[in-house]
């Protein structure tokens, strides 16, 4: 228990030993207090309730008929004593004094020794200790409390100098700005800004991304059609609409009738909002495949697109991932199975110190086999997930990596959910880098990406590819891709 604030000259004198019964039992305490007017009580509930905001304090307060000071201390009781309460009154009806103006600099609150939950001090302490055991790189208490510190100066509170503990740190910030200290901490981590705090409805937001769900689209609506609309009927208004329309509008209203009339990518969109993330055609002996992003339903997609053509004479593909940003990074693995076989080393992760290889769990796509050369064209907002793959394709050179230097974001990000809520508004989870990512040289992708085996800007690629593979026919497709740029 906290010990009680004691006034100069009023420091409490031992109880006179004939009041004090030995007893565990006592129920009363006697003593002399001065107690405030009406206008102190005021002013005490304004203070408190600026201490409760500040320093996140939940317990209640002292009503205010228990307000008070305490000069000095007479003794506990198994039941007041009659006698005595009569005395002691009579001595206090002696005591005559002029009003006087009392000051606090300091205010102390009585709590368990553990931190109470769903507060925005036990808020803070699970945001930094989730700092510590997550992010990617070894971060000492030393530098994460200056990280701490100094966001909070600059929220206008700033701390002393001999606060370099986390317990120090945590007791001494401003509980009122709790999310923000968090959010800011979580900015500033390297590389600034690709870590940060998430409310519900940002977290939803990153899983439509990673899912391809965008809840503003609507592909029927943009044929004028009901949803669920069937192929025929899409087919049919996709035929009324592209007469008369521009050609921005042409693009979108072709896009939604790709999406509508393919069985798959239909059933996925009108059971989830899904967008598909494979897309092919035919460019006479080569088959044209772009991925768009990694989601959950690419894998499907991506085995679906080669097994179609499993019976077509085609010896070429040109597996187009520009602008591709990445996104559920966990598939990356299996789609390089597709290309190496199983148990083939992939890729790895850095994480304080540690390499963390991952192997390929998934055998070779037989509908693979037949593209004996392969080019991959990338640029320079090809990012995360596709760099990595682009990065395993150039180690077991499984094909021609054309175009521009990836965009070089190599960090492996994900959501950490906080246990400790105490904001009613919002439910607050941690978007934190955990890891970053190795490319074939073993260098970090981050701020370097991957570099293409010819690049686009040279003006004889064209010549540098024929060196490689000698396919006129390939070149040609590769040409009529660049020129729908």
């Amino acid at each position: 228990m906290v010990e009680q604030i004691s006034l100069p000259g009023f420091d409490p004198a031992p109880a006179p030993a004939a009041t004090i019964k030995a007893k565990s039992n006592n129920t009363d305490r006697l003593f002399f207090a001065v107690l405030p007017d009406a206008d102190a009580i005021a002013e005490i509930r304004l203070r408190t309730k600026q201490l409760r905001s500040q320093y996140g304090l939940h317990g209640h307060p002292i009503i205010d008929g228990r307000l008070h000071v305490s000069l000095l201390g007479l003794g506990d009781y198994d039941g007041l004593p009659a006698l005595d309460v009569k005395a002691f009154s009579q001595a206090a009806a002696m005591v005559s004094s002029a009003a006087f103006d009392v000051r606090f600099d300091r205010a102390l609150t009585v709590a368990n020794k553990k931190t109470e939950k769903n507060t925005p001090k036990a808020f803070l302490s699970e945001v930094y200790d989730k700092i510590k055991e997550n992010y990617f790189e070894k971060i000492e208490d030393e530098k994460l409390v200056e990280a701490f510190k100094s966001v909070s100066a600059s929220l206008g509170k700033k701390l002393p100098a001999e606060v370099k503990t986390k317990d120090e740190l945590i007791k001494n910030l401003d509980y009122s700005k709790a999310a923000t200290i968090a959010a800011q901490v979580l900015a500033s981590l390297p590389p600034v800004g690709r870590s940060g705090l998430f409310t519900e409805k940002q977290e939803q937001q990153l899983k439509n991304t990673v899912n391809n769900v965008d809840p503003s689209k609507d592909l029927y609506k943009d044929l004028g059609l009901a949803k669920g609309a069937s192929e025929a009927v899409v087919e049919q208004a996709f035929q009324k609409k592209q007469a008369e329309a521009s050609p921005e509008e042409l693009k979108k209203i072709t896009y939604a009738k790709e999406v509508l009339t393919e069985k798959d990518t239909k059933e996925r969109y009108d059971k989830g909002g899904i967008e598909p993330t494979i897309f092919t055609k035919i460019i006479g002996d080569t088959l044209y495949l772009q991925f768009k992003k990694f989601s959950p339903t690419s894998l499907d997609e991506f085995q679906k697109a080669f097994d179609a053509q499993r019976e077509r004479p085609l010896d070429s593909l040109i597996f187009d991932l520009r602008g591709n940003i990445g996104g559920a990074i966990d598939s990356t693995a299996y789609f390089l199975g597709y290309f190496i076989g199983k148990n083939q080393s992939a890729f790895e992760f850095y994480k304080k110190g540690d390499y963390l290889p991952f192997r390929t769990p998934t055998d070779k796509l037989p509908s693979i086999a037949k593209y004996k050369q392969i080019v991959v064209l990338v640029d320079n907002n090809t990012q995360s997930s596709a760099e990595m793959m682009v990065a395993t394709f150039k180690k077991y050179h499984l094909g021609l990596v054309l175009g521009s230097s990836t965009k070089g974001w190599g960090t492996v990000e994900r959501v950490f959910p906080i246990d400790n809520q105490f904001d009613p508004a919002n439910k607050y989870s941690l978007f934190m880098v955990h890891s970053i990512t190795l490319r074939d040289d073993n260098q970090p992708i981050e701020g370097r990406g991957v570099d293409p085996d010819i690049k686009l800007t040279d003006k004889n690629w064209n010549q540098q590819l024929y060196s490689y593979f000698r396919n006129q026919d390939l070149i040609n497709a590769l040409k009529r891709v660049y020129s729908t740029i």
